[in-house]
């Protein structure tokens, strides 16, 4: 028997329509995954294998394949196991292939049955709404996160038993309620507020004037003069994020596995990489294109401490992504376009001695 059912991928910041078919047959028993999986992906057999078998349910003894559509694209991650996990059940009879349609799911899963976060689920959200899907079921861990997407009813699953029994209607899972954007932001509280700063009136002078303006800012000064202390309280005062630069800076986290919390992000970004890292750090790479430091800090502050410390070529790295406010990142197995308008904060002693020679020589 043949089923399929909707869930989603993720590519950069961006969620695609994935469909997940399983067929049934019979003959020597096998599971096998085709769609260009990498393998996470293929390790999904084990993994819903055993989280069928721990919530009393059989694993089909048949000859069994599972296909992730379009073919063409490699699928990555553990997030397609609760989908995975569904079409079989469906293909098996177990559940009504009529109660998927217009329904797509996201999620790993435990060797126990748990429905664990993934990376990316508000792009996700965001795409399944486009796709038409009316019904999204998502990790509980996320989906206070998706709920702020209108015209689109989230479901949290904690166990693979609450998918299935709402599929039968046998419980049903009441949808995540968004809160107001407008609420979120009144409960909002700087990690180190500006008012605590007591002196520095020259330094917050300065920075009040770039935070109005979104001005870079350079600050020299000695070692223990309270640079990096202001830095901090920085993103305490600039504007509050809009609901749309929120979302925007929510994704970037979201996908890069940082996001802190759930739901929105309403606090902008500080980041602050050590000195020693590389210009891929910096502006994002690796095999799989991911964020780099001058995405994650999107609509807020890049600190970069000890200036004459990092390497020249990082250094060069950011003026592009500085000067168009996006960053593309092209690799030969993936591609992927960044944000990247930050405002650039940067500190560094008027001595270029060692800390232990500065009161000597200076």
């Amino acid at each position: 028997m043949l089923a399929s059912m909707m869930s989603m991928g993720l590519s950069g910041i961006q969620g695609y329509p994935v469909t997940v078919e399983a067929y049934n047959a019979d003959g020597m028993p096998m599971f096998e995954i085709v769609g260009l999986p990498d393998a996470a992906v293929k390790e999904s057999r084990e993994r819903v294998r055993a989280a069928m078998a721990a919530c009393g349910l059989s694993f089909p003894v048949a000859r069994l394949t599972l296909n992730l559509a379009p073919a063409d694209v490699r699928k990555e991650g553990p997030s397609y196991d609760l989908p995975i996990a569904l079409a079989i059940l469906a293909s098996m009879g177990v559940l009504d292939r009529r109660m998927l349609k217009g329904l797509a799911a996201v999620g790993e899963l435990s060797l126990s049955g748990r429905v664990l976060s993934v990376r990316g689920a508000l792009s996700m959200a965001m795409a399944a709404k486009e796709a038409g899907v009316h019904t999204l079921l998502l990790p509980a861990e996320n989906a206070e996160e998706a709920a702020c997407v209108e015209g689109l009813s989230v479901l949290p699953v904690g166990q693979l038993t609450d998918a299935i029994e709402h599929l039968r209607a046998i419980r049903e899972i009441e949808p995540v309620k968004s809160r107001p954007y407008a609420e979120l932001v009144k409960e909002r509280r700087p990690a180190v507020d500006f008012a605590d700063v007591r002196g520095q009136r020259s330094a917050k002078r300065a920075l009040e004037i770039a935070a109005a303006g979104g001005h870079n800012v350079l600050m020299v000064g000695p070692p223990g003069s309270g640079k990096t202390m202001m830095a901090r309280c920085l993103p305490g005062i600039l504007p509050d994020m809009t609901l749309e630069e929120s979302l925007e800076v929510t994704r970037i986290h979201s996908a890069a596995g940082t996001l802190r919390s759930p739901g929105l992000m309403t606090e902008r970004p500080f980041r602050s990489p050590h000195h020693t890292v590389s210009a891929v750090a910096l502006v994002g790479g690796g095999t799989k294109a991911r964020p780099g430091e001058i995405s994650l800090a999107h609509d807020g502050v890049l600190f970069l401490d000890e200036l004459p410390e990092y390497n020249r070529d990082a250094l060069e790295a950011l003026r592009q992504p500085l000067e168009d406010g996006f960053v593309s990142v092209v690799r030969i197995s993936a591609q992927a376009k960044y944000p990247a308008r930050a405002m650039l904060v940067a500190a560094m002693n008027p001595c270029p001695l060692p800390k232990s020679m500065e009161n000597k020589a200076c």
